[in-house]
């Protein structure tokens, strides 16, 4: 997978055009406008679970109490490709095999009508589904309701009686803190009904999407995740899904070294509620490539300002671009970085300060393709610019703009 992102202190952001993270400043693409809102609290169809009490008298196993209770509701999930079919897409550090065959996978169920929530990538390209629930060793075939690559979220359906499903409860990932204990249920390489547990090692993180793009918001944990961990869940401590396991970082290996991410529930909540309904999600776009303005970056820019977002790519034909935002003009390297000056300044957005990328990123999250921000730019040394961009709907890939 691609580095974890950061987009703090004296770095621009992080790298989504060119998928690569170089040294001090790296760039962040709100070329697609990233994520959808995480907002929320709708209940997705009706859990039957409820969270676990846990005794004060010491002696209980609270990994085992969780694993009792959810592993029934945990699938073990097989996709069958064909040959040229898979995507390329690999967040666990390693090529994909060509040639077809089959890939795994978790996932978990959401409620008694069937629904299962995994990873897109896990699903993609498949020409048939096979899901094993929980410790049942029959297997039953599913339909892909739809996927998100935005966010890596896939959406499946198995035709079971009520009566024999174990539906997960789903938490709030915006109440986690960093030091909360968490559990992770799944099926690493292949080793079904597996349990790992650890704590939430970090808040606020972003990894690349399979269709390029960034998801943010995503959680850092040091329960170990491999490979076939991808979809499953991530617990907290009273039985409450809190993300879907989806990426580790490695150093080159195919292995856990104490450093996974799972994408947050209330994402894939908003998410899943699309799917059902539509079968597809969309997301705002602006069409810009940039990076956070610094006091340190701008005295080494010589900027006139020490707070905003520099833009470095308009892309064509995109919101930002129909409306007359500009990138940069003039190559140049910093710190062995590759980057553009001389574009706009974003100084403010619905005439709110903008401090930094996340505050863009944190906007357009929050906003719906068809919706109207209004953009105060710097041009040059103090000319002042408002535009009014009418965001559109995000390309299929980083790659595809519209």
């Amino acid at each position: 997978m691609v580095p974890v992102r950061r987009t703090l202190g004296s770095s621009f952001g992080s790298a989504l055009l060119g998928g690569a993270v170089v040294a001090a400043f790296v760039w962040v693409a709100i070329s697609a406008g990233w994520i959808a809102s995480e907002g929320g609290t709708t209940t997705i169809g009706s859990s039957t679970t409820a969270p676990i009490s846990i005794k004060d008298d010491g002696d209980t196993n609270l990994v085992n109490e969780i694993y009792r209770r959810d592993g029934q509701g945990v699938a073990f999930i097989e996709a069958t490709q064909e040959a040229g079919e898979s995507s390329d897409f690999n967040p666990f550090g390693q090529p994909e095999p060509e040639g077809g065959g089959t890939a795994s996978g978790s996932g978990f169920l959401i409620d008694t009508e069937g629904h299962i929530i995994t990873n897109s990538h896990v699903v993609d390209g498949a020409s048939k589904v096979e899901v094993t629930l929980g410790s049942d060793e029959s297997s039953h075939t599913a339909e892909v309701v739809g996927a998100d690559p935005a966010t890596d979220v896939a959406l499946l359906k198995v035709d079971v009686p009520a009566d024999q499903l174990h539906p997960l409860a789903l938490g709030d990932s915006t109440k986690v803190q960093v030091g909360d204990p968490v559990v992770a249920i799944g099926n690493p390489f292949g080793l079904d009904r597996t349990v790992t547990a650890g704590i939430v090692s970090a808040l606020q993180r972003q990894i690349q999407a399979p269709n390029g793009f960034s998801i943010s918001h995503v959680i850092q944990t040091d329960a170990a995740i491999n490979p076939g961990n991808s979809g499953g869940p991530l617990i907290d401590s009273t039985g409450s899904v809190i993300g879907i396991n989806s990426q580790i970082q490695t150093n080159g290996g195919n292995g856990n070294v104490g450093i996974g991410f799972a994408v947050p529930i209330n994402t894939a909540r908003d998410v899943v509620e699309e799917l059902m309904q539509d079968g597809e999600v969309e997301h705002a776009y602006i069409g810009i490539s940039g990076g956070s303005v610094t006091p340190a970056v701008a005295k080494a820019l010589k900027l006139p300002v020490d707070k905003g977002v520099l833009v470095n790519e308009v892309v064509e034909g995109s919101p930002a671009d129909k409306v007359g935002i500009e990138g940069g003009d003039t190559n140049a390297t910093i710190e062995g970085a590759k980057v553009r000056l001389g574009g706009d300044i974003i100084t403010e957005i619905d005439g709110e300060q903008v401090s930094s990328m996340e505050d863009v990123i944190n906007v357009i999250n929050g906003a719906k393709p068809g919706e109207e921000i209004e953009l105060t730019v710097l041009r040059g040394d103090d000319e002042e610019k408002t535009f009014t961009v009418k965001l559109g709907v995000r390309p299929d890939s980083a790659a595809s703009p519209e």
